[in-house]
């Protein structure tokens, strides 16, 4: 293992052995390389058991692409038995290794967050309340707040201060007696089992403690409560922690990441050895300059600034477009001339923008110029209905009493069971502490049923106990064509016979391709890295459910990507369109604290170190909105640039005699700008209103009589009439 290829400062934190240690890794300094010859230096030189290294990643590409290096760095098997994974699947692994111990059967579905829509709304409809006047979404992300942040269901009703959070105060108990009952866990109670196990489980936590005697965290500007707590747990006796993140791409507080911690990391070890990497293998000067303008004015961040011996590089382009429909014919003429020119292929260029909505105009400009282009971030592949449908079937053949897939299948193909029918399976089901499932083949409710449902529901439990006694003993790739066969589900597809049915079919024949490729991965892993109990099914059905869209992002592919910022963090892209950089969508309408702006200013920061060679930044003077369309302004995050002699798009594209430096005079303007409000419409779309009880919000229509606004928090959409009404002007 030659060190000579490491810098200074990664060589200092690679070679630290006992204690904590806080790594400080600016965008493109190098870190994985870190935590990889880390890890080596400690089985290599340090003769550390691999069974004693925990490294914990955040998405499962970057657990893969560890031990990929880890293989180069070490011979044969001198890895085997390192944990290496992301906090929900390893903490998956240890619930199905010792869950028991809090009642948890290894055979547990993991609801994804589909599922845990879905278990929402059917609690919704048993206490009567209309999903229109209460965001099931709003109630299910207010849940999951709660659960990173290791709070009750008692504890929320005793803390349940208006009306949203009282009626989450009444979902959240029900919600976790059908998870129960239905065996499954939800991404949150992954981590928070495991923090039980070891807070209430002594026997749990010195094995445990024991096992991961060393262990990293990488990313670690993005764990949440949870994750803190559990990360302390683990390394509580050996204190041989490494935290590895950057503070100035901490962008994820709405999944509960709280950017402090990272931050107060010296407290809670006092005796910790701090590491920065500033060095910068990714970006031109140029890059990081810009970029580093941007973020410094934050006021909550750690001291550091990234250099790179790439001193000279092109220079940033800043451009004014008229709309949003010229911002994306300038890129698309852009990306055109530079490969036409042989400078570029399209796999080269990545478009970032803040919020979904924005990606339509490069969509069709795109699909009109006969750009190759893939959006990341679209209804990802196993969130299809086809391929929800057959992982429904197999979670079925795992956990039996996983209500959620046997509501969803249990009637298609259609099998002639109605919604009576099952009404009334769900009713006796409930009076008998029975899952549905196993209500199906009670002979107490058959009776009570004419003979055609008792047949219908008969021959669903056969078929299904036939398809889990055949998965016992067959692949995974066999269990698979073999339920689509006895369920009839492909040739359903077939003999539909329209376009979006044999689309739909050819999903699903790719889910058995997917499947056998698992296989093949599984079988040149084979170590002790994966719990023995667990089946080929199970790990294939808990792989399913914890993969990301970034996971099965293909950079190799020639196409343009087009993401959010937030998708985009951890990659690197030749050429990065950082558009839409207005005020209202960076910093975004609804971020209005300090505490909030900072957040989106770091995210602009992370759009713009994800480029390596060029980064073009755009801006609309006006767009559409919800009732037409409105002027809008320049970022204010482009102040901190204003200064610079930035070129244009339309002066790179068509020649000298564009306007080189774009008009900043309006920066200090509001980002709409409507007439005042009138006797007729008080309210106008993109107004800040504030309520009493549900603080400031932002209007998204006035239609008739009535004014709805979004809230922020998790406290979604609602509905107020303009008569009378609680809001006021914020």
């Amino acid at each position: 293992m030659d060190l000579s290829t490491l810098n200074l400062e990664q060589l200092e934190a690679v070679l630290h052995k006992d204690g904590p240690l806080l790594v400080f890794a600016g965008a493109g300094s190098g870190k994985t390389r870190v935590i990889t010859y880390r890890v080596a230096h400690l089985i290599r030189e340090h003769g550390v058991s691999p069974r004693h290294i925990l490294a914990v990643t955040f998405t499962n590409k970057a657990a893969d692409e560890l031990k990929e290096r880890l293989s180069h760095l070490l011979h044969g098997d001198e890895a085997r038995g390192l944990w290496v994974g992301t906090f929900h699947a390893i903490c998956a692994r240890i619930l199905r290794e010792s869950g028991r111990a809090l009642d948890i059967p290894p055979n547990f579905t993991v609801y994804d967050d589909g599922d845990q829509l879905d278990v929402v709304r059917r609690i919704l409809i048993e206490m009567n309340i209309d999903e229109k006047q209460m965001n099931p979404r709003a109630i299910r992300n207010a849940i999951s707040r709660a659960k990173e942040k290791l709070i009750t269901p008692d504890e929320y009703r005793e803390r349940a201060s208006d009306y949203f959070e009282r009626i989450v105060a009444s979902v959240y108990p029900r919600y976790e007696t059908y998870l129960r009952a239905a065996n499954a866990l939800d991404f949150d109670d992954l981590i928070n089992q495991v923090i039980e196990l070891l807070e209430t489980k002594p026997h749990a936590r010195e094995r445990y403690q024991d096992q991961f005697r060393y262990i990293l965290v990488d990313e670690y500007q993005d764990v949440n409560y949870a994750q803190y707590i559990l990360t302390r747990l683990l390394a509580e006796k050996y204190r041989n922690l490494c935290v590895v993140g950057d503070d100035d791409q901490a962008i994820y507080s709405f999944r509960g990441a709280e950017v402090e911690l990272i931050l107060r990391f010296e407290q809670d070890f006092p005796d910790a050895k701090v590491v920065k990497l500033e060095r910068n293998y990714r970006s031109t000067q140029v890059i990081l300059d810009a970029a580093f303008k941007v973020v410094s004015e934050n006021q909550m961040r750690a001291p550091k600034k990234l250099w790179t011996e790439r001193t000279h590089g092109a220079p940033i382009t800043i451009s004014p477009a008229r709309d949003e429909e010229e911002e994306a014919r300038l890129v698309a003429d852009y990306i055109i001339q530079q490969t036409r020119l042989g400078k570029r292929r399209f796999g080269d260029f990545a478009v970032l923008y803040r919020t979904n909505a924005q990606s339509r105009a490069f969509e069709e400009r795109f699909m009109r110029e006969r750009i190759p282009h893939r959006l990341v971030g679209a209804l990802r592949f196993y969130d299809r209905r086809e391929i929800k449908d057959v992982l429904a079937y197999l979670r079925l053949l795992a956990n039996p009493d996983d209500s959620i897939s046997l509501l969803r299948i249990i009637n298609t193909p259609p099998r002639k069971i109605g919604q009576a029918t099952l009404k009334q399976a769900q009713t006796h089901a409930a009076e008998c502490g029975l899952s549905i499932y196993r209500a199906l083949s009670d002979p107490s409710l058959l009776q009570t049923m004419p003979s055609a449902a008792q047949r219908a529901l008969l021959y669903f439990v056969s078929t299904i106990e036939q398809l889990r006694e055949y998965a016992e003993s067959h692949s995974l790739s066999d269990t698979l064509r073999e339920t689509l066969k006895q369920t009839g589900y492909l040739s359903w597809l077939e003999q539909k016979g329209d376009m979006e049915s044999i689309d739909r079919a050819g999903n699903v024949r790719e889910l058995v391709n997917i499947a056998q490729r698992f296989e093949e991965r599984e079988a040149e892993r084979a170590d002790d890295a994966d719990a023995p109990e667990l089946s080929p099914l199970m790990r294939f059905l808990q792989y399913v459910s914890l993969v990301s869209d970034l996971d099965t992002l293909n950079e190799r592919e020639d196409q343009v990507v087009l993401m959010t910022l937030h998708a985009a963090k951890g990659l690197e892209f030749p050429v990065v369109f950082l558009v839409g950089l207005e005020q209202g969508l960076l910093p975004h309408a609804l971020s209005e604290t300090p505490r909030e702006i900072e957040e989106e200013r770091r995210l602009c920061y992370v759009g713009m170190t994800r480029a390596q060679d060029e980064l073009h930044l755009t801006y609309a003077l006006s767009r559409g909105s919800y009732d037409g369309r409105r002027s809008a302004i320049p970022s204010p995050f482009l102040r901190a640039l204003a200064d610079e002699p930035t070129p244009t798009l339309y002066q790179l594209l068509y020649g000298a005699s564009a306007p080189r430096k774009p008009e900043f005079s309006g920066l200090k303007r509001p980002f709409l700008h409507s007439p005042p409000p009138s006797a007729h419409a008080p309210f106008l779309p993109g107004q800040r209103v504030r309520h009493p009880e549900l603080g400031v919000g932002i209007v998204v229509k006035t239609a008739g009589v009535n004014v709805t606004v979004m809230f922020p928090g998790g406290k979604g959409m609602r509905t107020f009439p303009i008569l009378n009404c609680p809001l006021e002007e914020a």
